[in-house]
Parts: structure tokens; C-alpha cells; sequence
């Protein structure tokens, strides 16, 4: 299993949508940490688990445009199989769940 913990390997204070709008976007996040390791996940054939606790809060941009953008990149259905873990505000869980679905509908991918 490949694990991301956002806190630790990332930052504590994740920012908004995109890069442009200054750091720790959930774009750079997207490019630096969660595409990177979704690939290599794949590839080696393992769950990959992102954990979302431990830091200071996020915003919805954030988590749309890092787990929404890997739809948009590559369309592939296996992204719901991201393993998302938060104690501290499941409803995160649902919210990234339909950002990723809703994602998948627009491209017209089956799930």
C-alpha cells in the first residue's frame, strides 16, 4: 500500500485551487504528491491512501481541483478506489467521492 499523508508529506496549510493563486494549491499538491503516487500505485497494482487529517482545514477548491483534476487528466474510473481517510471531518470524504464522480460524468466515463 502507498500512503500520502497531507500533513506530513505536504504541507499543514493547504491553499487554494491553483498554483497561480499562491502556494500549496490543490493543483501543485495534484502534480507534486497525489499524481505521482496514483501512478505508482497503479502500477506496482496497490491501494493508494491519502489521509486527510492533521492539518489546519481545507478548502473545497483545494480538494476539487487535486482529486477532481486527476479525473480530468485521466478519466479512469480506478480513482474511486483512492482510499481517503479523515477522523477529523468525514464529510471531506463525501465531498472528494462526488467531486471525483461528478468529474467521471462529464467525461462520459462508466463507474
Amino acid at each position: 500500500m502507498i500512503t500520502v499523508n497531507i500533513a506530513a508529506d505536504y504541507t499543514k496549510m493547504p491553499g487554494g485551487r491553483l498554483i497561480k493563486e499562491g502556494p500549496f494549491s490543490g493543483e501543485d499538491f495534484r502534480e507534486k504528491i497525489l499524481k505521482p503516487n496514483y501512478l505508482k500505485a497503479k502500477a506496482s497494482k496497490q491501494n493508494l491512501t491519502v489521509i486527510l487529517d492533521g492539518g489546519f482545514g481545507y478548502a473545497t477548491s483545494f480538494l476539487e481541483e487535486a482529486f477532481g483534476g486527476l479525473v480530468r487528466e485521466f478519466a479512469d474510473p480506478d480513482i474511486l478506489n483512492i482510499i481517503i481517510i479523515s477522523d477529523e471531518e468525514p464529510a471531506w470524504l463525501a465531498k472528494i467521492e462526488s467531486y471525483i464522480k461528478d468529474q467521471l460524468i462529464e467525461k462520459g466515463v462508466q463507474f
